[in-house]
């Protein structure tokens, strides 16, 4: 994916060395699990958090840790509490799903620089673009700072090539250099590699998308307001609602 690593790379201010393409960011995760997990090893990850995190890391042996939900997003001061000598990757999905909760950026900074830099720590950012909020961070321009710090994106959310499935992550290129060694040689095909370089440029196409969204969201959120039920407040393009029954789990 020469092209696409190349204009992701320019894309995001890093050399294409920091890029790891993926079968969605969904296949970029799993790499991750592969690389930094095995039995006696810590995954942890916050509660109502992506459903990837436990699979992959239960796939690998890996023992999960799951910090308690602060108002059905991450708690940060739990997750920290609970991080081990033998921690070895800490998953955060900002903004998250199922919950549709975000992070802002000094507490995520603040939690990022605390962890020990022997512990990976991932930042899911799938969501990214639907996220207008000033102090919420683009935490690709962290990379500099931290070498156990990857970000993962998609093409499935905002830009709408979900059934393509591409997505990538960044990372150090010592980091990304391992998740390139247990990628699929093939794992994106080239439907789907000039699919995202053309939606990548296409600024109005993604401007559109979003404020599609947008007024989607408006008017989901004014109907469950009419019919009146809970919600939980989303930065994605998703909404939790309480439908005040027993779901019968």
């Amino acid at each position: 994916a020469y092209a696409l690593r190349t204009a992701l790379a320019g894309h995001h201010g890093v050399p294409p060395s920091c890029v790891t393409v993926g079968n969605g960011s969904n296949d970029v995760l799993d790499m991750i699990a592969r690389v930094f997990l095995w039995p006696g090893r810590e995954s942890l990850f916050s509660q109502y958090a992506f459903a990837v995190y436990p699979l992959s890391s239960t796939a690998v042996g890996a023992t999960l840790r799951v910090a308690p939900a602060a108002d059905f997003g991450h708690d940060l001061a739990a997750m920290q509490a609970m991080i081990t000598d033998l921690t070895a990757v800490v998953w955060i999905a900002n903004p998250n799903n199922p919950t549709g909760t975000r992070l802002k950026a000094a507490p995520l900074k603040a939690f990022i620089e605390a962890v020990p830099a022997n512990t990976i720590v991932v930042v899911d950012e799938a969501y990214f673009e639907y996220v207008h909020a000033k102090d919420h961070p683009d935490v690709s321009q962290w990379l500099g700072e931290y070498s156990n710090l990857i970000v993962t994106r998609t093409f499935s959310k905002a830009y709408g090539l979900a059934a393509l499935r591409i997505g990538y992550g960044l990372s150090h290129p010592d980091v990304a250099d391992l998740l390139n060694r247990v990628r699929q040689p093939f794992n994106v095909d080239s439907f789907a590699q000039a699919a995202a370089l053309a939606a990548l440029d296409d600024r109005d196409y993604i401007q559109r998308s979003v404020a599609a969204n947008d007024a989607g969201m408006r008017q989901l959120v004014k109907g469950v307001e009419r019919l009146g039920l809970d919600y939980i407040p989303s930065s994605g393009n998703f909404l939790a609602i309480d439908l005040g029954r027993d779901a019968g789990a």
